[in-house]
């Protein structure tokens, strides 16, 4: 065992942090590059496959006391392990994105963006775009609330939003923005077409250069008294429909 000082992680550029059991596993399943794993003498026990599996695929794999491994996590009650991964480098170009994709606007709160990755993977979102605003799109939160889909949607953080959603349209895909006093309800919008999803801020929503670009403004509605829905919760209503428009014949 080393010393708490010898052994505390510290994130370094181009790497970050996987806490708990279920993302190690999804993160080996997906070949991703592993530089650092603790674990406690009982996450061993209690999982020797993944513990051999690991062992030839990390650069540096180690046990560590429970202490140790508290002092590490960020997590109030880690199960066990904690892993560094590798920052996979994306080119500064678009996603390829066709069908469906997903467009976050300064989405600030960690667990939002978890939950809207795994409703963008459950409903076959091909990619998710993301303001240099919002919230790091490796944040250990947004890992935890993804629940491992992270590791499945191509996403991409971009300074470059409003040309790369001028680019998406033009290569033919239609950009639908919730607007809560939108005129148009959004189960009355044709979503078989080639669809960007543009969901904005949790307190601001979307900016006015973005909803200038939207082919349509859609309002999802609400119970009086209630001023707007979740940003995740909105996202997943409209992909929902998408899915319902795509899968089920007039």
């Amino acid at each position: 065992m080393r010393k708490l000082q010898q052994v505390k992680y510290r994130r370094q550029q181009g790497q970050f942090l996987l806490e708990g059991t279920h993302l190690l596993q999804t993160a080996w399943e997906q070949k991703w590059p592993l530089d650092v794993v603790c674990y406690t003498a009982g996450w061993q026990a209690r999982y020797p496959t993944l513990w051999h599996q690991c062992q030839n695929d990390v650069t540096r794999f180690e046990e560590v006391s429970v202490e140790v491994l508290q002092a590490i996590a960020t997590t109030v009650h880690p199960d066990g392990v904690v892993a560094a991964a590798t920052t996979l480098s994306v080119p500064n170009t678009s996603l390829p994105m066709h069908q469906l994709g997903l467009a976050l606007e300064t989405i600030q709160d960690p667990g939002n963006l978890g939950t809207l990755i795994r409703t963008a993977v459950a409903t076959q979102v091909e990619g998710l775009l993301l303001n240099q605003r919002s919230v790091d799109l490796d944040s250990p939160k947004v890992l935890r609330a993804s629940a491992g889909a992270w590791f499945h949607l191509p996403k991409r953080t971009t300074d470059c939003f409003i040309d790369d959603l001028q680019q998406y349209q033009q290569q033919g895909m239609q950009l639908i923005a919730t607007v809560p006093n939108a005129q148009q309800d959004y189960w009355q919008v044709d979503y078989r077409a080639p669809t960007m999803i543009l969901i904005g801020n949790e307190g601001a929503g979307l900016s006015a250069p973005v909803l200038a670009l939207a082919d349509h403004q859609v309002n999802i509605p609400v119970a009086p008294g209630v001023e707007s829905l979740n940003a995740a919760i909105a996202a997943a209503i409209l992909l929902y429909e998408v899915c319902r428009q795509r899968t089920h014949t007039p």
